[in-house]
């Protein structure tokens, strides 16, 4: 029996989710309002089982980094404690109980924010709550408390998070001054009597990336202390050189209550992201400018990535990988047009041989260099030629998306060098996107003979050889390179089922802290919104909030 409630749930929180398209597309507030008229509904809160689950999971919210103020919780206690109710002050109480009910499952489902409504670049799609006639049954059952659980992320990073955050608030107060080296102070291995090298040792000390044994009266910057300095800028996605550059010091200025508000924000992201991930995906976290393979759950190779500038911004997305092209041609986006293409080629009409680009107009038809018109620019299409050098490399992945983006080898692969790479014009560009391209169609395989030797029992026999039909790879990396070499274009379908995720997460857990640049300022006003703090348009400050 204690096996039953369980499996109901389960399968009442799947027809909630699978049987309603009208009500799963409901939104918070459309949903409260169905609820508030459903009576039977509003009876079950007279179950004090009902209560007590929702108002201590509202009281705990702050461990998923919500507030419990936002659901009520100081009213909803009033009304608890009351000795006496009327009738109009308990169906008010039961009101209340629904509303912040309804409002706080959606939220832990799907976010407190909308990312549509504060970004033009975040594709995100809200996972159905659970309607008001499954949520009746859920009461009658006096299982809030698992409709709760069942409703939270299930993403590791999620879990560990919560974990980072329970570990920091656990941490003594830091009240330290910024880090300020004195004018032309230059910290290297060596240097000695410094007032900084004491002041940083103090933050390593902190964040356990020196022991406590290292004692600050020791103001010299000795191996122990570059050791440390390393340990730190691993956990940052720093260049590990020991040396305390302006990357390093400006990671070493953030307080606790920063990373604080900065894993408050990563947990609400990993609130938007796809319930699930899929078995088999790819998986390009920005911050961290790193692409992950995973197949079966498990992470099988790493890629170094350039992703979108700042002001051309790489869009957070989930889709499906389709196709891959060899040799692709690239059509100039409209963006590129009117910001460097016009620019450069009313300069000097050379930009179109230097680039190998081709001039089409409506019609298709090619158009001469010297017939181009820098006011008629924007009614041509523009097309670069395939090869080693074009814009795009050899190869280009495509995947559905509104956004136009794809991922791709680039002619700029002296890029991947540099530790900061937020240097494309809005497409991931992969570090060696030709070893993926190859895992991607390794379930595409043809039939050969090869020769088998046979063995024989006699020494010095000649040695005898029988033909063996095997499957192979039909794209092996020794055809692809085939492929390339010929710089035609050639398309081939994905048949693999890979999903692939373009996410945003500038913190994670594993034991130790792992924080990233928040390389599109995205940290400082979410982290606003979710603390009632919000007051305008725009967030000027890289950093976090100071309290």
């Amino acid at each position: 029996m204690r096996y039953f409630y369980p499996a109901i749930l389960g399968f009442i929180i799947y027809i909630s989710c699978a049987n309603n398209s009208g009500n799963s597309s409901l939104s918070t507030e459309e949903s409260i309002k169905k609820a508030l008229k459903n009576q039977e509904l509003q009876e079950k809160w007279d179950n004090k089982e009902n209560r007590d689950a929702l108002l201590e999971a509202i009281r705990k919210c702050n461990d998923e980094g919500l507030l419990p103020e936002d659901y009520n919780y100081s009213e909803l206690m009033k009304y608890e404690d009351a000795i006496i109710l009327t009738p109009d002050q308990n169906e008010a109480y039961h009101k209340l109980l629904t509303v912040s009910a309804i409002k706080f499952i959606s939220h832990i489902k799907n976010g407190k924010i909308n990312p549509n409504e504060i970004y033009k670049d975040w594709e995100y799609t809200p996972k159905p709550i659970v309607n008001d006639s499954i949520f009746e049954i859920i009461l009658t059952k006096s299982k809030i408390d698992s409709l709760i659980e069942a409703s939270k992320p299930k993403h590791i990073v999620y879990k560990n998070l919560k974990k980072a955050l329970f570990t920091l608030n656990t941490l003594p107060e830091d009240n330290f001054d910024t880090i300020k080296p004195k004018a032309k102070e230059k910290l290297f291995l060596g240097l000695k009597n410094s007032n900084t090298i004491a002041e940083i040792k103090e933050r390593l000390r902190f964040w356990n990336d020196l022991q406590p044994s290292d004692t600050l009266a020791n103001t010299a910057f000795d191996e122990n202390l570059k050791k440390g300095i390393i340990s730190f800028q691993k956990r940052h996605g720093l260049e590990q050189d020991g040396k305390i550059g302006p990357g390093t010091l400006k990671a070493l200025n953030f307080s606790k209550e920063n990373r604080k508000q900065q894993i408050i924000a990563n947990l609400e992201r990993w609130r938007w992201f796809p319930e699930d991930l899929g078995t088999n995906f790819l998986a390009v976290n920005l911050p961290a400018f790193q692409l992950k393979v995973v197949e079966n759950n498990d992470t099988i190779q790493t890629f170094r990535v350039v992703i979108g500038q700042t002001k051309r911004k790489t869009p957070v997305l989930s889709s499906k990988v389709d196709n891959i092209v060899f040799n692709p041609t690239w059509t100039v986006p409209p963006t590129i047009i009117r910001e460097d293409l016009i620019p450069d080629a009313t300069k000097s009409r050379s930009y179109f041989y230097k680039n190998r680009i081709k001039i089409f107009n409506y019609k298709n038809e090619p158009i001469s260099v010297g017939k181009w018109k820098p006011k008629d620019a924007l009614n041509y299409k523009y097309v670069q030629d395939p090869g080693y050098n074009n814009s795009l490399g050899v190869v280009k992945i495509n995947f559905n998306n509104k956004h136009l983006v794809y991922m791709h080898d680039t002619n700029h692969r002296e890029l991947f060098v540099n530790n900061y790479r937020a240097l494309s014009s809005g497409c991931v560009r992969i570090q060696e996107p030709l070893p993926l391209a190859v895992f991607l169609l390794k379930d595409k395989l043809k039939k050969i003979y090869v020769k088998e030797e046979i063995s024989q029992k006699g020494k010095n026999q000649p040695p005898k050889y029988k033909r063996k039909l095997v499957e192979v790879p039909v794209y092996s990396m020794a055809e692809i390179d085939t492929i390339v070499k010929e710089e035609k274009t050639k398309a081939v379908k994905v048949s693999q089922n890979f999903n692939i995720h373009f996410l945003y997460f500038t913190a994670w857990y594993d034991g130790i802290f792992n924080f990233r640049h928040d390389v599109y300022n995205y940290d400082p006003e979410l982290y606003l919104r979710l603390s009632n703090q919000f007051a305008g348009n725009v967030v000027s400050s890289a950093g976090m909030i100071d309290k």
